[in-house]
């Protein structure tokens, strides 16, 4: 009887285990912590974030070409490397809404690089797609945007947990990557000041953005 009892401990331990891998992936650990003590959280404001935004150039057409079952598995590959060099650069992966990705640096916890975190992810994102399509059939190109401010975090509904971003960083940043370039990174003022002693720009002047009127914008080299 007691060996029974052992093994039901470790199968409920196990099982808890890969609830709790499950939720890590879905919420940031802080939430999970909240929601545990108190089944609900409070939305966070966060004064210095920066997003990245990316966006795949042709998308449209190119569903039309391919079954969906090959555009899945695509995005799974893509999306896949993608989540690594996130894990890798310390910035958190929100959403992805189609072929759009977004991801964030600074929400866990304060540090003065998250910009820099960003432009690095950023850079990988790129080489990782440009030796992916030299062995690839189908050739992704991708444009980045990413600005850096002021969001506000928190999850959304009651059933089906939403984590998300609120503000107008959040929209101004998708501007960003909307008037960028494939194989760009296209950055913001505010994103420029924080990493122009770390990396090499080009400015682009001011570029009118929908919604946003013109902005100030840099190519990473």
């Amino acid at each position: 009887m007691s060996g029974l009892i052992d093994k039901s401990e470790e199968s409920l331990m196990a099982e808890q285990k890969k609830s709790e891998d499950l939720l890590h992936n879905i919420l940031p650990a802080n939430i999970i912590r909240d929601l545990k003590e108190s089944g609900k959280t409070i939305p966070k404001k966060h004064k210095n974030i920066t997003i990245l935004f990316t966006d795949f150039e042709g998308f449209t057409q190119l569903v039309a070409s391919i079954s969906a079952i090959t555009l899945v598995n695509e995005l799974n590959d893509i999306f896949g490397r993608f989540d690594e060099i996130m894990e890798e650069t310390e910035v958190e992966k929100i959403e992805t809404i189609g072929d759009a990705y977004m991801a964030a640096c600074g929400l866990e916890k304060e540090m003065t690089n998250h910009a820099a975190n960003c432009i690095r992810a950023a850079q990988m994102m790129l080489s990782y797609l440009e030796e992916r399509n030299k062995s690839h059939e189908i050739m992704w190109r991708m444009r980045v945007g990413v600005h850096s401010g002021t969001v506000v975090a928190g999850v959304v509904g009651k059933k089906k947990f939403a984590y998300d971003l609120f503000g107008d960083t959040i929209n101004t940043a998708s501007r960003i990557e909307s008037a960028g370039e494939v194989g760009k990174i296209n950055i913001s003022s505010s994103t420029y000041e924080l990493i122009k002693n770390d990396f090499t720009c080009l400015s682009r002047g001011k570029i009118y953005a929908k919604g946003k009127g013109e902005l100030e914008m840099y190519f990473v080299k």
